[in-house]
This record gives C-alpha cells, sequence and structure tokens, in this order.
C-alpha cells in the first residue's frame, strides 16, 4: 500500500507539474505545441522556422495595422491620380495637384516597402527613416508658413502631406518592433540575439535601404524645389487676382492706360490672350511700347489657368469654361469694354470663343498666326497629353528648375512668367488640362462660335511666312481664318518672322499699324 501510495503521489505531482506548465503558456508556447515537454533541447537552431518575430501578437498587429494603411494610402493616391484629369468635388488643389501625388506616392512605395521586407529590419532603414521623416516635417513647415503655397495646396496638399509624414513615422514604429520581436525570440529560442543575417536577408536589407536612400534624394530635391516656389512667392503680380467660379480658383488680371475718346465714341479697350507662352514674355512688352507709340490707349491681359499668376482650375477645362472665367474676372475688375481683341497661336481659340459671346462690345479682332480648330489635333494628340502628365509627375523634383536657378541664373521672373515658366508644375497642369479637351470639347465650342460669331466684327490676321513655308497646310488654315467673318481688314505675311511674330521690327510695326486702325485712331 506505501508503494501504491508513492506511486500515486508521483502522478499527482507529474500532474500538478504539467497543469503549471500549460496555466503558464503563453504566446510562445502555444505556437510551438509540439516544443513544450517534447524532451528536446531547450535551445532551437537559428535557423529553424519557429525562430520568427511573428511569434509575438504585437508583431503580427503592427503587420496587418501596416497592411491596412497601405491600402487606404493606395486609394488615396488613386484619387490624387484621377484628380489630374476629371477634379472630384471638394478636391481641387489651386497649384495643380503634382506635389500632393508625390507625397501619396511616397507614403505608398514607403508602405509597400515596408510589407515587403517587414521580417528584415536594420538600423540603415531606421537612420534614412528618420531622415524622411525630418524632410517631410520640414515640408510642411514650410507650406504652412508661406501663405501662397498654403493657398495653392489647400487642405487636399497639407492633408496628404501629413499623411506621409505620419506613415513615415509609421515605417519607423513598425521596424523598430519588429527588431525588438526578432531579439526577443532569439533571445528566448536561441539562447541570445542572432548577429549574422543569411544571404537573402542581406539582399532584403539591401534592396529597403537604396529604396529608402532614393526616397530621402526624392524629398531632398522636392525640398530644393519648394524653396524655390516660396521664393517666386514673393513676386508681386503687376495686376490684381479676382475669384472665379465660386472663388475655387484666383485669375490674374492687368490693365494699363487710360480710357481715350474719338471724336464719337469710346477707344475701344485692347484685349491681349497670349500662345503658348504667357502675355508677360513677349507682348506684354510690346503692348508696354504701343501704348508709348500712341498706338493704342488702355490695354488689358489675363492668365490663363495655370500660367504666371493664376491658379489652376478644376479639370476638365475647356476653352468654353476658360472663357467664361475670364469674363467673370474682367467683369470683377470693373472692365467692360468694348474690346479689340489680340490674340497669338492657340490663344486665338480662345478669343474667337470670348468674341462670339460677347457680341457688340468686341469691335475688332487680330490674330497672329492663329491656330486654326482643324489643327487641334496637335495640341490635343494622346502622346503629347501623356508626355506632360509624366513631365508634371517629375515637376516636383524641379530638375530643371532647381539647376537653372542654380547654374544659369535664373531669376523669380523667369520661373514665374519668362523663359522658365513652362518648368513649373502648375503651368504644366493648365498645359495638360488644355490638350485633354483640344480636340473634344474646346474642339465642339470653337465651331460653334464661328457659326454664332458677328459677322459686322473686323478681322485681321499676320501670319508667319517661315511657319506657311515650312507647313502648307498651316497656310491652308491661316487662308480659311480670313473668312471667320465678312469684314476681313487684312491678312498680312510677314516674310521672314517666327510665330512669335512681334519679336521682329517689321512684325511689330505691322501690328501696331493695324491696331491703330482696328482702334480708330488712324
Amino acid at each position: 500500500m506505501k508503494w501504491f501510495g508513492r506511486g500515486s503521489s508521483r502522478s499527482r505531482d507529474a500532474d500538478n507539474e504539467s497543469e503549471s506548465r500549460t496555466a503558464a503558456a503563453d504566446e510562445h508556447t502555444r505556437l510551438l505545441p509540439n516544443r513544450v515537454d517534447s524532451g528536446v533541447p531547450p535551445y532551437l537552431s537559428p535557423d529553424d522556422p519557429a525562430v520568427s518575430p511573428y511569434n509575438l501578437w504585437t508583431v503580427r498587429l503592427v503587420r496587418r495595422v501596416t497592411t491596412a494603411l497601405t491600402l487606404v494610402t493606395f486609394l488615396w493616391w488613386i484619387v490624387q491620380l484621377v484628380s489630374a484629369f476629371v477634379t472630384p468635388p471638394g478636391l481641387h488643389t489651386r497649384g495643380g495637384g503634382f506635389f500632393a501625388l508625390s507625397y501619396v506616392s511616397l507614403a505608398l512605395i514607403t508602405l509597400s516597402a515596408s510589407l515587403v521586407f517587414f521580417s528584415t529590419p536594420s538600423k540603415s532603414a531606421r537612420i534614412l527613416g528618420i531622415i524622411m521623416a525630418a524632410l517631410f516635417l520640414l515640408h510642411a513647415v514650410i507650406i504652412l508658413a508661406v501663405r501662397q503655397i498654403r493657398h495653392e495646396e489647400i487642405w487636399v496638399g497639407v492633408v496628404t502631406l501629413l499623411w506621409a509624414l505620419l506613415m513615415s513615422v509609421w515605417q519607423l514604429v513598425a521596424d523598430r518592433t519588429v527588431q525588438w520581436g526578432k531579439e526577443e525570440e532569439e533571445e528566448r529560442l536561441t539562447g541570445r540575439p542572432e548577429t549574422r543575417r543569411t544571404l537573402g536577408e542581406w539582399l532584403q536589407v539591401t534592396l529597403w535601404t537604396f529604396a529608402l536612400f532614393v526616397m530621402d534624394l526624392v524629398l531632398i530635391l522636392m525640398t530644393y524645389n519648394l524653396i524655390l516656389r516660396a521664393v517666386d512667392s514673393s513676386l508681386e503680380p503687376p495686376g490684381k487676382l479676382y475669384g472665379v467660379d465660386n472663388d475655387k480658383y484666383r485669375i490674374h488680371v492687368y490693365c494699363h492706360g487710360g480710357k481715350t475718346k474719338t471724336a464719337t465714341e469710346d477707344v475701344p479697350t485692347v484685349l491681349f490672350e497670349g500662345g503658348e507662352d504667357p502675355v508677360e514674355w513677349g507682348l506684354w512688352q510690346f503692348a508696354e511700347n504701343a501704348v508709348k507709340n500712341g498706338s493704342i490707349g488702355r490695354y488689358c491681359f489675363a492668365d490663363r489657368s495655370g500660367i504666371a499668376w493664376s491658379d489652376t482650375a478644376p479639370s476638365p477645362l475647356s476653352a468654353g469654361m476658360a472663357m467664361e472665367a475670364l469674363s467673370e474676372a474682367l467683369v470683377r475688375a470693373g472692365e467692360k469694354g468694348p474690346w479689340v481683341l489680340v490674340s497669338a497661336g492657340i490663344g486665338s481659340i480662345y478669343s474667337r470663343v470670348f468674341s462670339s459671346r460677347h457680341g457688340e462690345d468686341v469691335k475688332g479682332i487680330l490674330m497672329i498666326d492663329p491656330l486654326h480648330e482643324d489643327l487641334l489635333h496637335r495640341v490635343g494628340n494622346p502622346g503629347r497629353a501623356f508626355l506632360l502628365w509624366f513631365r508634371g509627375v517629375l515637376s516636383p523634383l524641379g530638375l530643371e528648375r532647381v539647376s537653372g536657378a542654380l547654374f544659369k541664373g535664373r531669376s523669380k521672373a523667369d520661373r514665374v512668367w519668362g523663359r522658365s515658366a513652362y518648368q513649373s508644375g502648375k503651368t504644366i497642369f493648365g498645359k495638360l488640362q488644355e490638350s485633354l479637351v483640344a480636340d473634344s470639347l474646346t474642339k465642339r465650342e470653337v465651331i460653334s462660335s464661328r457659326v454664332i460669331q458677328d459677322q459686322n466684327v473686323p478681322v485681321v490676321v499676320i501670319s508667319s511666312g517661315s511657319k506657311m513655308r515650312e507647313d502648307r497646310s498651316w497656310e491652308e488654315k491661316q487662308r480659311d481664318l480670313t473668312h471667320i467673318t465678312k469684314k476681313l481688314e487684312a491678312w498680312d505675311v510677314v516674310e521672314d518672322a517666327p510665330l512669335q511674330v512681334w519679336r521682329t521690327l517689321e512684325g511689330r510695326e505691322l501690328i501696331e499699324k493695324r491696331l491703330k486702325r482696328l482702334l480708330g485712331l488712324s
């Protein structure tokens, strides 16, 4: 009986010990049921699959949260991508939106790469991640401190930037959590933290470090470009900015000169419409000289959406929509005409739409190498639109703008309205909008404008001889544009002039001569 009692005591002790071990089971032992009480050595090989940070519920939770954040960021990236083509209500950025797209793209790449290399944390990745977060923070300070940039980016750009900053901080938290979990499990299961890495792990660490290095380099370039934007915002516009389309964006309007009268009526104001370049880059100087020469009395011009000081408009934006915004801006500026319209290149498309909608207020039309509606496919072809979009995506890097400022002495004026204005993300966005609807919405509006155009409005066409010699279809279309009304005043060909006819002395003199006649001053 004593023997039986001792056996029962041993059995009860074994059961109690087993129950004690079972009661003490935690997230580690539950994941390793075959290794508990199995008689295997207490430490495992570092290469054993059971030695993993995923044993910890904290690490698994961090990965799930990272996956959820990646999904949310991807959805916001889709919204930003679509906004360049069709702007969702309330998501219009007045600066073009390419900076916001860059921020969400960087956040998406960071989170996606973090998931791919989740189980291989590294010190180098954390250092580069800290630099990234610091650069995002610097961007936030600049944007919030500079009123003009804050106006252009509005809440969409600011929130996107703050989200990217938050995601960069989360990536650091996730990396550090995995590092902690890795050390915890290696200490518990192998007896010490593992310092060596397999070839596959080294490859992952190298790729992850390289990706973060490239993103930091991108952010550094964006920082320089953002600083240039801050510097350029100090350049005051010559005119004033007027809110249009329920104050969604602003149009810059500038007028100069005094109202004059002939013996019978007011002399019309000359309204300039730029071509591929801003009015300020060429035609403005011509207008100033014409006022000094007495060829014109008063003139106005307005920058189209995205050009010079004007904000970008929501997409899509056709010529008709742009002219409605111009009409609203002119009314707000107190400018009511009558008008003589002077336009160049694609600007003639806009002027013709404006003329057809203002009836008796337009007293004359002078077009310098005007673009014909049948040639709008050159502006609106898909290849050009894609190149503009691609340039816009790269524009936050400021590769040309920064190098121009550092090595070519480009000034604020050069970047806002001068020779480097085409490099601005805002201007590229405006050109992209123009291209997307040129051969569809805009073309239909111009065709309609020709039908309803007042046929008693005098028209002057001035063409580049050089352009007509190299492009016979251009010559044919120039001839057709002399018939948009029944009152053709003149069709002049300046033989050796480029498309910007006013850049030659003969061209300037001819334009002034024709303007004086349209204005009734000669």
